[in-house]
């Protein structure tokens, strides 16, 4: 079958074959079928050619973390199981099967991301003539495992957590996020020209000591979201940790010949450069084993939570304590970040008790 002709005028031909003289001819009609609505791909691309091709040719401009996160999770969890499936038998129940299966192993979220991984590389294969249609858009996603729940420190907790701290690499970094609410990701990058440890009291009004939350390592270096740009006064022992921290900092400079530089990182690695989650987290579950706590059931994300509960607890406002930590309402604060951490509520009860005296 002649499917057409190549620049020097060449022309190109596809044969078909088959045991029978009926499933050769079935085979040719899937060739002429295939000219006919455009189709370019010889029947032998594969669906990790799919997403091979949209890897590196679909992904134009988007973060380097976030492409790799893309092909960390393709080469793990779709080329091992769907990686040889020509993609133009690729069904529907194919891909609702791998879901299926992948569902025991892996969150929801995880399974959306690989659904989506999935259904783009289809559709970048198919505005490129090389599949038909995509399947993928036609599959639920199931439920996956259950991520483990978030929680809170006790008070009592939050002390041990703090006393543990003192005198290691991450003492401020730990103060800040259990008492200023600060994500993990607005801390990391934070500079030292973005923290005032002396406020002017004089002024009229008067200026306390601040940190400016500007910054986060999102791509393009913005905070999550408008309402996460914000100036928060510091609590006292927040400034005297890093004062500590700083001047510990000037004293390694001066060991390394080196000037400190007032523009710096506030929380540089050994080498100088941003943290990254994996740095914080192993040295923080250090701090939390010290604290007599088990270090695997606890994250630094979660002294953000503990933040929201203890201000809660305290008797501050929702909607206050949602602009503490940048939310833009009050939902997600109370639905996701707020753990009661009060043994019984017993206002409710007090006031009852009020209104209706036991005679």
């Amino acid at each position: 079958m002649t499917t057409g002709y190549s620049d020097s005028g060449k022309r190109r031909t596809r044969s078909a074959s088959g045991r029978t003289k009926t499933e050769a001819k079935e085979k040719l009609r899937e060739l002429v079928s295939d000219r006919d609505a455009g189709l370019t791909s010889d029947g032998g691309y594969t669906v990790a050619d799919a997403v091979t091709s949209w890897l590196a040719h679909g992904l134009h401009g988007r973060n380097p973390k976030t492409v790799e996160n893309y092909r960390y999770n393709a080469q793990g969890h779709i080329l091992p199981f769907l990686g040889r499936r020509k993609l133009r038998e690729l069904s529907a129940e194919d891909v609702e099967l791998w879901l299926s299966r992948r569902a025991a192993h892996l969150s929801t979220r995880t399974l959306r991301l690989l659904h989506s991984i999935l259904s783009r590389s289809v559709r970048h294969a198919q505005a490129r003539d090389k599949v038909a249609r995509n399947v993928v858009n036609l599959c639920d996603i199931p439920g996956g495992r259950p991520g483990r729940p978030s929680k809170s420190l006790t008070l009592e907790q939050a002390m041990s957590v703090l006393d543990a701290a003192v005198g290691t690499p991450l003492h401020a970094y730990i103060v800040l996020s259990l008492l200023i609410g600060a994500r993990p990701e607005e801390l990391r990058p934070l500079t030292w020209d973005h923290v005032d440890l002396h406020g002017r009291p004089a002024a009229t009004p008067p200026v306390p000591r601040s940190i400016e939350v500007w910054h986060s390592v999102r791509a393009g270096g913005d905070t999550k979201t408008k309402k996460s740009r914000r100036t928060l006064a510091l609590p006292l022992r927040c400034v005297v940790a890093l004062r500590l921290h700083r001047l510990r900092q000037v004293a390694a400079a001066k060991r390394g010949g080196r000037r400190w530089d007032p523009r710096g990182l506030v929380f540089p690695s050994t080498a100088g450069t941003q943290l990254d989650a994996h740095n914080v987290r192993r040295a923080f579950r250090r701090v939390i084993k010290a604290a007599g706590l088990p270090p695997e059931q606890w994250t630094p994300r979660e002294l953000r939570h503990s933040f929201v509960s203890v201000m809660s607890a305290s008797g501050v406002p929702v909607e206050d304590i949602a602009r503490l930590v940048g939310h833009s309402g009050t939902a997600v604060t109370e639905r996701v970040y707020r753990k009661e951490i009060r043994p019984a509520l017993n206002e409710g009860a007090k006031i009852m008790d009020t209104v209706f005296q036991t005679r």
